[in-house]
């Protein structure tokens, strides 16, 4: 049986590089979840949280329904 645990450091860029984070917000959030304490002590400075936001926006993924509206569901097309 694996008890290794990842760092929150490690665990921070898992997430970042999995495409369920949008933001360093909401990993952060995550790794409260997951029961990481300290989170915001230890993603703390310029250069931890400019590389994670890097890894997010290249690898984020948005849930199904998640997306814009298309415009022919929004727009019905009458100029009033």
């Amino acid at each position: 049986m694996n008890n290794f645990r990842p760092t929150t450091i490690e665990r921070a860029y898992e997430l970042a590089r999995s495409g369920a984070c949008r933001t360093v917000g909401d990993i952060k959030v995550r790794l409260q979840a997951e029961g990481y304490e300290g989170v915001k002590d230890r993603l703390y400075g310029a250069s931890m949280t400019g590389a994670l936001r890097k890894l997010c926006l290249e690898n984020y993924v948005a849930p199904r329904g998640d997306d814009p509206a298309p415009a022919s569901v929004t727009d019905d097309g009458d100029d009033d």
